[in-house]
Order: structure tokens, then sequence, then C-alpha cells
């Protein structure tokens, strides 16, 4: 591995994305996806996919300097992810890990115009990422470290969650802020069946910013509720059916396990925050410690998406979470994080694959500084006010 010195590491899954162009919109995926149908589709994007690329490529693309740590086989998939991470810029490919033991990673994204998008995915050598596949000792010289999706990584949740949370334990002790993401994974699967209550029990001590989805965090905290909203959302939006009460009471969980900050992704409904009231933990948050404590400590905010004309939504959520942590590694507010988020996130969308819509800071920062239009937030956040000024909601037993 090269010597450059980088703010930001973003580790865990990587795979190659195989994503088809669908000429028109669909009215849903039950239409399109008839056995014996033939279905007219256009040219094929490769591109890499996974938080390792998406969230990492997105910040590479933000201005921020990276490094990339995922692991892929020694094949012909392994070395198009490689060729197509160096095409962005060799030095992000140095932390590469390359594997004769198992097939590399692939998904074949479904994504047609006005349909969310449906994944095959095939886990490869990211099944097989442990605690030792990470350079410890090329984090000195940075400030950040992102890990994504353990869900699809079994060497992550099995034995309880032990290799993740021994990872992430590694990592903080060389005073870098940790930041995780999830996934939710096939209930029918073995990660499907594994105790998330009690890998994030073992894992959240070890992370400073947790930046789960709510559908995930309530699939993994409670399963029985998570199915009843399911039910009746009735293949709706389940973010929609997403409330003030519920989206604290689980954040507050996830705070008392150990996180200092926790962000839900809602979807088209925008990003929720919570942080810890505890000073203490604030600023034990490693090179990015949130040293304005006032400002960040026991916040509560939604901020909804911005109006774009939507083309893709593959790699969403891995997008604004590029916007998250660049937001504190220019050592924003709460309020201009969030919103730097949704906005990164925005950008996205515009876009079939997952980062090439994403433009310098720079630029998100002009659009911000025009008139750009919100959404609509359709979840239930009765006792909240909206607060023009900052654009984003906010309940009204707080004043921050």
């Amino acid at each position: 591995m090269g010597n450059n010195a980088v703010d930001t590491v973003v580790a865990g899954h990587i795979c190659l994305d195989m994503i088809p162009e669908f000429p028109r919109a669909e009215s849903s995926l039950a239409d399109l996806l008839v056995p014996g149908k033939l279905i007219d589709v256009g040219r094929l994007t490769t591109a890499t996919g996974g938080p390792v690329s998406n969230t990492g490529l997105a910040l590479h693309r933000l201005g921020f300097s990276v490094r990339l740590m995922g692991k892929v086989g020694d094949d012909v998939v392994g070395r198009a992810i490689v060729e197509l991470i160096q095409q962005h810029d060799p030095a992000l490919a140095e932390g590469m890990i390359v594997t004769g033991d198992s097939a590399s990673s692939y998904t074949v994204v479904i994504n047609p115009p006005g349909v969310d998008r449906i994944f095959l995915h095939s886990p490869g050598a990211n099944d097989t990422f442990g605690a030792d596949d990470i350079d410890y000792a090329a984090l000195e010289s940075s400030r950040l470290f992102h890990f994504g999706y353990p869900p699809l990584m079994r060497r992550m949740f099995a034995d309880g969650g032990e290799e993740l949370a021994s990872l992430l334990r590694h990592v903080k002790e060389r005073d870098l802020t940790t930041s995780l993401d999830m996934a939710r994974p096939d209930p029918a699967s073995e990660a499907g069946r594994a105790d998330w209550r009690g890998v994030l029990e073992r894992a959240l001590p070890h992370v400073d910013v947790f930046l789960p989805s709510f559908d995930e965090t309530l699939f993994m905290l409670d399963r029985e509720r998570f199915a009843r909203i399911q039910r009746a959302s009735a293949g709706g939006d389940l973010n929609a059916r997403a409330d003030g009460v519920l989206l604290r009471d689980l954040a507050d969980e996830l705070i008392a396990m150990g996180a200092a900050v926790v962000a839900f992704k809602l979807g088209t409904q925008g990003l929720y925050l919570r942080t810890t009231n505890d000073p203490v933990r604030l600023a034990d948050m490693g090179k990015c410690a949130l040293s304005a404590t006032a400002e960040w400590s026991d916040r509560e905010l939604l901020v909804p998406c911005f109006e774009v004309d939507v083309v893709g939504t593959t790699g969403s959520g891995d997008c604004t979470i590029a916007g998250f942590l660049g937001g504190l590694l220019k050592g924003l507010g709460p309020e201009e994080t969030m919103t730097a988020a949704v906005a990164v996130g925005a950008c996205n969308v515009e876009s079939a694959d997952a980062t090439s819509g994403i433009p310098h800071w720079s630029v998100v920062e002009e659009r911000l500084a025009g008139e750009w239009r919100r959404r609509d937030v359709s979840c239930n956040l009765k006792g909240w006010t909206w607060d023009d000024q900052n654009g984003v909601w906010r309940p009204d037993s707080t004043t921050g």
C-alpha cells in the first residue's frame, strides 16, 4: 500500500453492479417481471457497487481524500472492479484486497424509472472479509473510518458479530472517528436469522456515527413491529409509516447501546437525526470529535429530500452518507450536515448509476444557495414544527 495520507478510509462490502437501461417507466415490477416475457432493454452500465465503492467514490468526487478497503476475487469480475476504481484515481485502490480463495461479488440491478429497484446479488469474497483484512497501520494518518453492509458479509455477523466488534474496536484504538452503515438482509437467509440486537450491542460501543435506514433498524430491533408495518404498507413506502415517536424510540435504543450519533435514512421521506446528550461521549468521537458539543448534544431533526428528476436510485443511501460524513469532516453543525447529506443524495438520483451524478462539494454548496425546493414529508410528525430558515423539522419539545 502507498504511503499517501488520506482523510477517510471506506471499508466493507464491494461488488460489480450490472445495470440494464429501461427505456420507459413501468407501473410496477410485477408487470415487468413476468415469466416467459421478453423485456426490451437498452445499454448495460457496469459500475462498482456497495458502500466501499458508492460512499467512497462519492466522497472522492466531492473532493475528499479517500482510500478504499474492499475484498475481491482474483477473477474477471474482481479485475474489472479494481480497474474501474483505478479509472477514478489509482490511489483509491491501494487498499483493495485480492484473494484467490473466493469469487468476486456482483449484483444485477433492476432499476426501471418510477419503480424502486431490486437486486440479484452474489456476496462472493465479501463473506470472507474479516478484521485481519484491515491494514490498521495505514489508518494512522486518517481521521474517519466508514464500514458498510455487515449484513451482506458473513464473517461480520457470524458468532454474534464478534468479528465486526473486533474490527471496529481496533480502529477506535487508533483514535479515528468510526461510522457504520447497514443493509437489510433477506429474512429467509442466514443473515436474516442472525441475532442483530446482539450484533449491535457488541458493535455500537465502538461506533461513533451509526447511519442505517429506518426499515433496516426496525427489522433488526423489532421484527414483529416491522412485519406489521410492512403488511400495513401493502407494498408501499414503509418509510411513510414512520412517526416521530417510533424514530426516537429506535434511535434512543441505539444510543443506549453506545453510538454517539444516529441517523436513519428514510428514502423519499428524508433523513432523521438523533444524538446523545453525553458531552463526554461526543468528545470521545476521535479525530472528527464534535467539539461544539452544545450544538450537537441531544439533537433531534428530520430533513426532507430535495426535488429532482429521478433517473435511478442505486446508491442513493450510500451517497447520502457521503454527504453526512463530508459535513463531519468539514466541521459543520447538525442542520448543515443533514442538509448536505440529502443534497448529495439528490445529486445521486439524477443519474442511473451510483456516483456519476455526484459533483464537487462546491457545486453542492452552489445548489444549496439557490432556490432548491424540498419534497413533502408524509410520515407522521405530529408534535413537530417546520423550521423554514434551516429547512428542517424539529420536535416542539426541543429548541436547538
